[in-house]
């Protein structure tokens, strides 16, 4: 059983610690979504304004999901008994987990979630707590109660209240345990209700498991649970619940080695290594093992695999096919339900869910899916029997799946057209909030070594242990190897797959020294000036990638951009057919990323600059494979005041039509009208197709450095470059006073997207 998202790294746990800690604590707030800004918007929003809503809402209880925030808010509650695989730790020590949760409702269905921890473990006091809470929230996630008291606490919520009540630790595990069988079942040739199924594991998980395979089909009298002691069986009395009798068979097996023999399902959410080679060599032919116990499986994949060719096999392990996957279910499940209004989440829900994505798993993969995976295509069979957590489908699929099943079966009290629905939540989740996921995916790929100038300083440490972790790039980091080590050991960073280079004892120094001369020729200067440049790591970066010693490069956390950037561009040659380099940034904004050039080369661009600005910018974003939408921005809109810089910038915008006929462009126009498609349709002559501006092209450095530092100070969006544009080779620089770690591994991974495959010419 697994609840995060599909890619998975290996982290420390000082990583994990400064991610929680640095910057605001923990991993959620709340945020107005009106204006409070003057003293009418603080009157609207309380007292004497907010009366008004009230008696709207005394007088017609449904309004409450039009005028609050109710019908897209779910409760995520825990007690603290069960959190992950860590046991009963209390509340507090549950809240983190808590958080994630909530971040994970947020960035995968746009539900917002106020996370609650109860300070006591007594059901009836948990009950009386949910029941109490329960106006505030159109929905309630029950998560991480230790069994058999979840099972009570459910049950009774569920008759008591009328939101949806969902425990993800069951049912959310199940309809994905679910989808993975019915396809294991097809690919194996057998019918659900031909299967013989033993479940190991007797917790909350594992009963939710079996009662969701019967109810799709599997025959109850052909199943066979198994717990620490053993087959459960008829004659036990030790140890059993009512949930458990639910499972008690009439039957002389009682061992888990005597139950496997010739069953077609192994389903295990118990413990690891449970499941032997010899069991599985028991089994019937086609064998079908979920083995989904974490972080060990019962029986590892590899093992497995070995053991025995004809086996379909699904974990809740990320680094194997087929990860059994929790995001999958309930963020699309809580989705659908909210937008139908729903009463409850009933079993034909969970069923529409579970359906949706077997079929979904049938389809054919986007490319773009594929390779946020590092794989060239993905196809049904054995090796992918459920959808990966970032397929953008997976949302409208499941969530419309569910909505329609809740107004088939009267539990709907809201007025839902499916096909406006379906429309509205591809709109409301663009596929581009995926962005960084692909582009690290495709640098896993790359196989790439990029140069780090500034390898002695901290931020570059910690993040060249990320990068390794997170199998992005091999780091190559300069500086004095001594002083490298021992500020590593003193971080507690590992150096293992780090290559370091200490510019004054590298044996290329003298050959890249001649070369430097030749590429200066036309300045005054001699070879001893040569050497001693290239003392200077940030020389000395850029001549390791003109040489093809390094594959990209990525500096810029001690020295600002005006000053790291003569070096590079000096060094590193311009792609063929370019004429100036520029830099552009990108924005994550709450609508999607915002990409913004020229932020960094050139100070008062020519027309013909802008053009060129634009069409790399352009080129750029269509090879993250979003596409891209291009303002020319300016102080007026479509010769609104008529003057020789929005003269300029219309001839530019001109310019690059005839070299790009295909590109959406337009401009002259205020950046207000560039990302609000109802004020361009102010203007009749705006070619943006009533489409957004994703790329925003400044008139000249002044602006565009305004506008950026703007944005990133006032809004706190993530921000990543600028990524340098035009160059022969990827070369990236940071801001040094606001980039991160995380900057630094998102930088490093762009660079290694675009690294290219062939060896680099010198001597240009």
């Amino acid at each position: 059983m697994a609840q995060w998202s599909a890619m998975e790294p290996l982290i420390t746990r000082n990583e994990a610690l400064r991610y929680h800690v640095e910057g605001r604590p923990g991993k959620i707030e709340v945020v107005p979504s009106k204006p409070c800004l003057t003293q009418i918007d603080l009157s609207l929003a309380y007292t004497p304004g907010v009366a008004e809503p009230c008696r709207e809402i005394a007088e017609s209880p449904d309004k409450v999901y039009d005028y609050t925030a109710k019908g897209n808010l779910v409760a995520v509650i825990t007690d603290g008994s069960a959190v992950l695989g860590l046991g009963n730790i209390g509340p507090d020590a549950g809240k983190p987990v808590m958080e994630g949760k909530a971040v994970l409702f947020k960035r995968f269905a746009d539900i917002d979630v106020f996370d609650i921890e109860l300070g006591t473990q007594d059901v009836d006091e948990i009950v009386a707590a949910v029941k109490a809470i329960a106006p505030t929230v159109a929905g309630i996630n029950l998560e991480d109660i230790s069994a058999p008291r979840c099972f009570e606490i459910e049950k009774r919520l569920r008759e008591e209240l009328d939101i949806p009540v969902f425990h993800d630790d069951q049912h959310g595990t199940a309809l994905i345990c679910g989808a993975a069988l019915i396809n294991a079942a097809e690919l194996a040739g057998k019918r659900l209700q031909d299967l013989r199924m033993v479940v190991s594991g007797a917790g909350a998980a594992a009963t939710a498991c079996a009662e969701f395979a019967v109810s799709l089909g599997v025959d109850r009298e052909k199943l066979l649970m198994c717990d620490s002691k053993g087959v459960i069986h008829t004659e036990r009395s030790a140890g059993m619940n009512e949930f458990k009798r639910r499972f008690a068979r009439d039957t002389k097996l009682r061992t888990l080695e005597e139950a496997i023999r010739g069953a077609d399902v192994f389903l295990g959410v118990s413990v690891g290594d449970v499941f032997t080679p010899d069991m599985l060599l028991d089994m019937a032919p086609n064998p079908i093992v979920l083995a989904m116990a974490n972080p060990d499986p019962e029986i590892s994949y590899p093992l497995a695999m070995r053991t025995r060719s004809d086996v379909i096999m699904a974990t809740g392990r990320s680094d194997f096919p087929n990860q059994v996957n929790n995001v999958l279910g309930f963020p699309y499940i809580f989705r659908g339900a909210l937008d139908a209004r729903a009463s409850t989440i009933n079993t034909e829900m969970l069923h529409a869910a579970c359906y949706a994505l077997a079929e979904l798993t049938k389809e054919p993969v986007p490319r773009e899916v594929a390779a946020a995976y590092g794989l060239e295509e993905l196809s049904f069979g054995r090796d992918y029997l459920i959808p990966k957590p970032l397929d953008h489908r997976v949302l409208r699929r499941v969530a419309v799946a569910v909505a329609r099943a809740a107004v088939e079966t009267g539990v709907a009290r809201g007025n839902l057209d499916l096909d406006t629905y379906t429309r509205q939540l591809g709109e409301r989740l663009g596929d581009e909030r995926d962005l960084m996921q692909r582009v690290v995916a495709r640098a896993r790929r790359s196989r790439c070594r990029v140069v780090y100038p500034e390898g002695e300083e901290e931020r570059i440490l910690i993040a060249a242990e990320a990068v390794i972790e997170e199998r992005i790039a091999t780091p190559i980091l300069l500086g004095r190897e001594l002083h490298i080590r021992e500020k590593a050991k003193s971080l507690g960073i590992s150096l293992e797959g780090v290559e370091i280079v200490d510019p004054r004892q590298a044996p290329q120094r003298e050959a890249y020294a001649e070369e430097l001369l030749k590429i200066r020729r036309h300045r005054r200067g001699n070879l001893e000036r040569a050497r001693q440049r290239l003392l200077d790591p940030m020389w000395f970066g850029p001549m390791m990638l003109r040489n093809g010693d390094a594959d990209a490069l990525v500096g810029g956390v001690t020295r600002n951009v005006r000053k790291s950037m003569p070096p590079m561009l000096k060094v590193v040659p311009l792609r063929d057919g370019v004429t100036l380099a520029c830099g552009m940034t990108i924005v994550f904004s709450n609508k999607g990323p915002i990409f913004l050039s020229d932020t960094s080369v050139n100070i008062t661009p020519s027309e013909d600059d802008l053009a060129e600005i634009a069409l790399l910018a352009a080129e750029e974003v269509q090879a993250f494979g979003i596409e891209p939408v291009v303002a020319m921005l300016s102080f007026s809109s479509f010769g609104g005041t008529p003057h020789p810089q929005t003269d300029m910038i219309r001839r530019a915008v001109q310019i690059a039509r005839e070299e790009a006929p295909d590109l959406i462009i337009d401009g002259e126009m205020r950046v207000d009208a560039a990302l609000d498609p109802t004020i361009q349709t102010r203007y009749e002559s705006c070619r943006l197709e009533g489409k957004r501006a994703n790329v925003l092209i400044f008139p000249d450095l002044n602006s565009a450095n305004i506008g950026f530092n703007l944005v990133r100070t006032l809004t706190d969006a993530p921000v990543v470059g600028p990524v340098m544009l035009g160059l022969d080779r990827p070369a990236h620089l940071l801001q040094p006073h606001s980039c991160g770690v995380s900057d630094v591994v998102h930088l490093t991974a762009i660079a290694c997207m675009s690294s290219a495959a062939v060896p680099y010419p010198t001597g240009v």
